[in-house]
């Protein structure tokens, strides 16, 4: 049986450490291009009133600059755009740099004298994402360094009325809670851009300032969600490599009908596709490039200034972040367009596919596919140019004379760029007033590059294959061959819409004829949530694709889609099977929270344990045996399930004691330190008080020997000599009390943790931690802790309150698995119900 107990734990460690190794290293390379600066950054600290630097002395506003620029600002005399960048759980204001950097040195190659100022915010690198009692303070803060920002443009003649904000992490949570400030005017921010910033619930649930704060931002932004439809708010989450933020809290809680939210994975974004660390999105060349980008296509030319307008901004956004076509949809060209009607520059195409590749002179080329014969027989044209120059190559003929076209329409807004080539998919059915498709593959400059079109039925190119179960461990797989005859195809994944599923998708491709192609590319398109991940292999080759998702499926109407962009006349051979280690690492990327509620439970059913033991025998048990008796998690979870349904130190004997008066003035003694100082702090003085008594006792009982006070009352073991088994069984049973009950005491002191380091970071600002999450408990919890100290089984087994007692840790247990997951800081209060009785116990 102690073989078989041990097996278990074995492969249970095993599992674990499989998960983590998943969550923590299973993902791809970091492939950002790191972002420099030319010269060394400076920091200019921006003054604010002096009521404004009283109530925040630990905060600061800056403005980023760099060489001449820097020397340029120093008076503060600005003609730019301002753009403000909040850091986020004890984030440096100095992050700004990438942003600033990138920014000032693309406005010197733009004309009209069109540049930034990046503003930076300093919150003093406080850990906000643990301690939500600085999240409103920090609001307030930046609703006071907006104002100070904007009085520095009075002296224009058009001068900026609103920020543009972009927040890491908690900073994008707090300039959306900006908006729930009672004198906040909405006009000062139009446009808010967040990165890796979690949104929809806290990581970590650890007080209730932190649960309050984003019941109240979510409250305004989805109960008033018509009064701010015109703030414009850009979501990116990092992807697989985030661990700390996971991408599905990115998303932005809001109605489905608001056109002017977007939320979207960085893995997603154009000329980026890349899946970056929580750390890394601030500084991630391509996407700060995108950014950037987006900011200049954001100016008004007249006012060199912010655009007001909210359907440019998401038109704007959307080119930059979603497709990246070749112009933004505000600027399409709706007049015919006339074409070069050099009769040597045109070709006429009469077969299904055309495969052209430019030769190294320059020339002027034009295709030319008639519609008429095709659109009964076809849905679509697609066609795809490694020419990754963003202009104008697909039109829409009008006017046909003789072999050329003449006039035409522009259909390249629908182009969509992916790492290798762009690609442009037409529906015919949309193309009424058009009788020819013209494709340009013009190389004035002799660049070489491939042109592929084809004409499409889109019903045949889409096969579908179920995905195995998550409990097939990988033992069975799911596959599908598609011999293709075209350039792209797409699979329906069935029954893949579930977090917790994980596939080894393997995409083997073969090719009779070698010869030279365009690469293939693979992406797991995700309809509910712009979550999409690519993947370019050469032809032929054989890939593996990570197949997991970041949110589930809201509803039964959508299915995931693995989109193949292919080589002609090659065939590809799709396997999947489900992968374990993904899934352990799946079920900790979204379960990790609960760790700590579980882990509660465990040694609270050890206590329970340990009491019904002494109970019983009037003996405490070992402790590696009642702890593996509280892994028994079924006792747990099975009254939870069914709830869910019907709901929806030591020391031994008096050795070494404390008296009652003594114990009293201690408790009284840390409850004004808590009181006046930190609460934690008092509840970590509690904690080393009893934890003091451990090693000493650990010696004692591994020694044989006890103290002299501790041998004269040894005479209790039914007459037995002075050093008796007895006595040393006595101490022995206290110290397996005791770990037990350290071990349950450690809990409230590390989910207090994160309150005091930060009383102690802001130790020269004040010394009292306002708001105090642990107020209400310092005394129950600091009594319980100091009472406790001379808790040992001869008084607990005769004690009266036992019985009730013994019987308290699994229905709190139960309670707790129910109400704590969510709401991590409900532990401490489950536990003192626990406590206090226990506590009792070594009164009465």
């Amino acid at each position: 049986m102690k073989l078989a107990t041990v097996a278990f734990y074995g492969v249970a460690l095993g599992l674990l450490a499989a998960g983590l190794r998943e969550l923590l290293t299973g993902f791809e390379e970091n492939r950002c291009s790191m972002t420099y600066m030319f010269e060394y950054p400076e920091y200019r600290r921006v003054a604010l009133p002096r009521r404004v630097a009283r109530l925040y002395p630990a905060y600061g506003l800056y403005l980023y600059g760099e060489g001449i620029y820097a020397q340029e600002t120093r008076a503060l005399k600005l003609t730019g755009a301002p753009v403000l960048f909040l850091p986020g759980n004890a984030g440096s204001y100095k992050q700004a740099r990438s942003l600033g950097s990138v920014a000032l040195r693309k406005a010197e190659n733009i004309e009209g004298n069109v540049h930034f100022n990046v503003f930076t915010v300093d919150f003093n690198e406080e850990l906000v994402a643990l301690y939500g009692g600085s999240l409103l303070r920090q609001t307030h803060f930046l609703h006071e360094s907006i104002k100070a920002i904007l009085r520095l443009y009075k002296h224009l003649k058009s001068p900026p009325h609103s920020v543009v904000l972009v927040g890491h992490s908690m900073g994008g949570v707090v300039a959306r809670a900006l908006f729930t400030l009672p004198r906040f005017n909405t006009s000062l921010v139009s446009l808010i851009i967040t990165q890796a910033s979690p949104h929809l619930a806290p990581v970590l649930a650890l007080d209730p300032y932190l649960l309050d704060f984003y019941s109240s931002v979510r409250h305004k932004w989805v109960k008033q969600a018509n009064k701010l439809r015109n703030i414009t708010v850009l979501s990116i989450g990092g992807g697989y490599r985030d661990y700390q933020v996971r991408s599905g809290l990115t998303s932005l809680p809001c109605p489905s009908a608001d056109p002017n939210k977007l939320s979207l994975v960085a893995t997603a974004v154009p000329r980026t596709w890349v899946s970056t660390d929580h750390l890394s999105i601030v500084w991630c060349k391509e996407l700060v490039l995108a950014t950037v980008r987006a900011f200049f296509d954001l100016i008004n030319p007249e006012t060199r200034q912010f655009t007001d307008s909210p359907e440019k901004k998401m038109d704007v956004l959307n080119h930059h972040f979603t497709r990246h076509p070749v112009r933004i949809v505000g600027e399409t060209q709706d007049s015919p367009i006339s074409i070069s009607d050099v009769p040597e520059a045109w070709s006429e195409v009469n077969t299904l596919r055309l495969a052209y590749s430019t030769p190294k002179e320059g020339q002027v080329k034009y295709f030319m596919f008639a519609l008429s014969s095709r659109r009964k027989a076809y849905s679509h044209f697609y066609c795809r140019s490694s020419n990754m120059e963003m202009t104008s190559w697909v039109y829409g003929c009008t006017h046909k004379n003789g072999s050329s076209c003449t006039h035409a329409v522009d259909l390249s807004m629908g182009t969509e760029l992916l790492p290798p080539y762009k690609v442009l998919i037409l529906s015919l059915s949309d193309l009424s007033a058009v009788t020819h498709l013209v494709v340009m593959a013009s190389n004035l400059n002799g660049r070489q590059y491939m042109v592929e079109c084809e004409w499409q039925r889109q019903e045949s190119q889409t096969l579908s294959v179920p995905v195995p179960h998550v409990l097939s461990f990988g033992l069975t797989v799911s596959d599908v061959t598609v011999n293709s005859s075209g350039l792209l195809h797409a699979i329906e994944l069935q029954h893949f819409h579930q977090v917790y599923q994980a596939f080894r998708i393997t995409v083997a491709s073969q090719c009779k004829v070698h010869k030279d192609r365009l690469p293939n590319v693979y992406r797991i398109m995700v309809p509910w949530f712009r979550e999409d991940t690519l993947t370019t292999a050469s032809v032929p080759s054989v890939t593996e694709i990570s197949g997991m998702l970041h949110t589930s499926r809201p509803d039964n109407t959508s299915s995931v889609l693995l989109q193949i962009h292919t080589a002609p006349n090659c065939q590809y051979k799709v396997s999947l099977r489900t992968s374990l280690p993904r899934v352990l690492g799946q079920i900790l990327r979204f379960c990790g929270p609960m760790v700590p509620v579980y882990t509660a439970v465990t040694l609270l059913l050890a206590c329970g344990g340990q009491l019904s033991s002494i109970l019983k025998s009037k003996r405490a048990a070992d402790m590696s045996g009642v702890v593996g008796k509280g892994l028994q998690l079924h006792k747990v979870n099975l009254p939870v399930f069914i709830l869910h349904i019907l709901l929806g130190p030591s020391v031994s004997r008096d050795c070494g004691t404390l008296r009652l008066r003594t114990q009293l003035l201690l408790s009284l003694c840390l409850t004004v330190m808590g009181g006046t100082c930190c609460g934690a702090l008092s509840v970590f003085a509690a904690f080393l008080l009893h934890f003091y008594r451990v090693p000493r006792k650990h010696k004692e009982a591994e020694n044989g020997t006890v103290d002299a006070e501790c041998l004269n009352r040894s005479k209790e073991c039914n007459g037995a000599p002075l050093l008796s088994e007895c006595a040393v069984q006595e101490v022995r049973d206290d110290l397996q009390l005791h770990l037990c009950l350290s071990a349950l005491l450690t809990l409230p002191v590390m989910l207090s943790a994160p309150s005091l380091l930060h009383w102690i970071r802001n130790l020269r600002y004040s010394t009292q931690l306002d708001p105090d999450p642990y107020w209400p408990l310092i005394v129950p919890l600091v009594t319980a802790y100091v009472l406790l100290i001379n808790c040992n089984t001869l008084k607990l087994s005769n004690s009266k309150l036992l019985p009730l007692t013994s019987c308290l840790p699994l229905p709190l247990a139960i309670t707790m698995v129910i109400f704590s997951p969510l709401h991590l800081y409900r532990v401490t209060y489950f536990l003192l119900l626990t406590l206090a009785p226990l506590a009792l116990c070594c009164l009465l």
